[in-house]
């Protein structure tokens, strides 16, 4: 599948360990996926994600960003751009949002099968899918399937039923 990584993947997949007892397994998950599940598919990001996984701590900033070194960089074209105007126009996200409208422009505008992001408020949200899938329809797009890892990975035990 292609997959369009948004930030927080690359964020969590180096993150310190959390205290919090569901950050920390959603970085775990996240972790298992890069390890286990990433190469099974086409990943790739854009500059808005490289330009968002630089800032803070340098260090961690570095490692961030070398997750994802090797990833194709998709580019905001202007129908990526109009796409998250419509978006953010819609009301579906807060209109400081426009990083989140554009990630989610970006993979439905290159026919990305699945946008792969733990911002379970504007992104990974089933509450605004349904709204976001007729939005992207009438702008003549399709919108792709938004997850996060813990739904996007693969129980090889499935197999075997």
């Amino acid at each position: 599948m292609r997959i369009y990584i948004e930030s927080t993947i690359p964020s969590y997949v180096v993150a310190r360990p959390a205290r919090d007892l569901l950050q920390a397994a959603r970085q775990q998950l996240t972790r298992d996926w890069w390890d286990l599940q990433r190469a099974k598919h086409e990943l790739f990001t854009s500059q808005v994600v490289l330009d968002e996984i630089a800032f803070g701590e340098k260090a961690m900033a570095q490692l961030r960003l070398e997750t994802l070194r090797a990833v194709p960089l998709l580019q905001v074209t202007d129908d990526v751009k109009e796409l998250a105007r419509k978006i953010l126009n819609s009301g579906l996200l807060p209109a400081t949002s426009d990083r989140d409208a554009t990630h989610i422009a970006l993979a439905s505008a290159y026919e990305m099968d699945i946008l792969l992001s733990w911002n379970c408020r504007h992104i990974a949200n089933a509450a605004i899918q349904t709204r976001l899938r007729h939005l992207a329809e009438a702008a003549g797009f399709t919108l792709l399937v938004i997850c996060t890892p813990e739904e996007l990975m693969e129980n090889d035990n499935e197999q075997n039923d």
